[in-house]
């Protein structure tokens, strides 16, 4: 006997969406005696540069004033440009070779994603010095801080740095060694040799840095990312300059309307991980994009931060986890209840059209997203 279903209930209007281009999705399909089924693109990747610091000197060349990176302050949002991205590195690089870092003496990095973060790591990349970019658990959380040992054991980092040297305090005091320099945004490690990251910036010649970067191959080892150590301890996974740059490549081939529209995004993803450190970090560098760091979480008390800022901010692409999707879902259903509003020439909520609802106009005046409950969404 056949099961009934269920009608599905129809939405009040349809949900608007706009086009966007994508690449060819057709593929060669070979079937083999054993049966296996392979798949593959009849096309070409398009060519891609020898290191993915190269796209930052473009952008900085072609929109030298447009975003790069943004994350929260006090006052508002602090925005790095392409160009002011591009002369910092430039003076980190700098003073990082002066520190005789190698792939034997590679840079750690502790803290989660901010501005800093970003600096020393594309500076590390610039001037060819391997950098591990590791999660903050295993600092914050750990007791025993067991995992971060064995990473700073296998990594033999001569530069350590954490954003809040009080924050990282006890893990560096129980994993690096005494001789191993500590750099940090704020708040010095007491009884460390602690530089401030500020002191990175100094103006300097930079010449090095240039020549440096001119030796940088298509595989140069640009970082090291850990696994997350669900079968044992993490383990290293080399990432090379070719790697990342044919991985940007090979999206730009499906996602093509980044060329059309370079992306806007509002993450929170650790960097520690590929799909934030690599597949969202990089397609925002690699076409020309905006990057603002997201603070909140998919977790209570925290998806109220990603909130916040997805109203502020009008992205045009939006990643997260199914978990994320789960917590965000009540202030799209609140978004469901929202007047028609216009307002020519201004953004869609959220990631536009796509994350409209039903009576929300296709043209609010920015991301209006408010809990199931609110009164309006404005």
């Amino acid at each position: 006997m056949a099961t009934p279903v269920k009608a599905r209930r129809l939405e009040a209007e349809p949900v608007q969406v706009r086009a966007v281009r994508l690449g060819p999705r057709d593929v060669v399909s070979e079937r083999r005696p054993d049966g296996t089924i392979r798949l593959t693109s009849p096309h070409a990747l398009a060519p891609y540069p020898a290191k993915l610091t190269e796209r930052l000197q473009y952008w900085a060349a072609t929109a030298p004033e447009r975003t790069f990176l943004a994350q929260r302050a006090a006052s508002g949002w602090r925005k790095m440009s392409y160009g002011e991205t591009l002369d910092q590195i430039r003076s980190i690089g700098a003073a990082l070779l002066r520190r005789s870092l190698s792939p034997e003496r590679p840079i750690a990095i502790l803290s989660g994603n901010d501005i800093e973060h970003a600096l020393i790591g594309l500076a590390a990349m610039y001037v060819g010095i391997p950098y591990a970019p590791i999660s903050p658990a295993y600092s914050l959380i750990s007791k025993d801080f067991g995992r971060l040992r064995s990473i700073i054991d296998l990594v033999t980092p001569g530069l350590v740095f954490a954003a809040d040297g009080d924050g990282y305090a006890r893990a560096i005091e129980a994993a690096v060694r005494p001789e191993v320099e500590i750099v940090v945004a704020r708040n010095p490690v007491p009884g460390r040799r602690t530089t401030l990251f500020e002191t990175l910036l100094a103006p300097t010649p930079t010449g090095a840095a240039e020549a440096a970067h001119a030796a940088v191959t298509p595989d140069t080892v640009a970082k090291l990312l850990f696994t997350s150590g669900s079968t044992g301890t993490p383990k290293a996974v080399i990432n090379t300059q070719r790697m990342w740059c044919s991985n940007q490549a090979m999206i730009l081939s499906q996602l093509a309307f980044f060329a059309d529209e370079p992306p806007v995004i509002v993450d929170w993803s650790p960097w520690h991980h590929t799909a934030g450190g690599n597949h969202n970090f990089g397609f925002v560098l690699y076409n020309g994009g905006t990057l603002y760091i997201d603070e909140g979480k998919p977790t209570p008390g925290a998806i109220e931060t990603t909130v916040k800022n997805l109203r502020e901010i009008a992205t045009n692409w939006y990643f997260t986890v199914p978990k994320g999707y789960e917590a965000l879902l009540p202030f799209f259903r609140a978004d469901a209840r929202c007047e028609k509003r216009s307002s020519a020439g201004s953004k869609c909520c959220g990631s536009r059209a796509r994350r409209c609802r039903s009576r929300c106009s296709t043209k609010c005046r920015s991301s209006r997203l408010r809990p199931a409950g609110s009164a309006s969404c404005f």
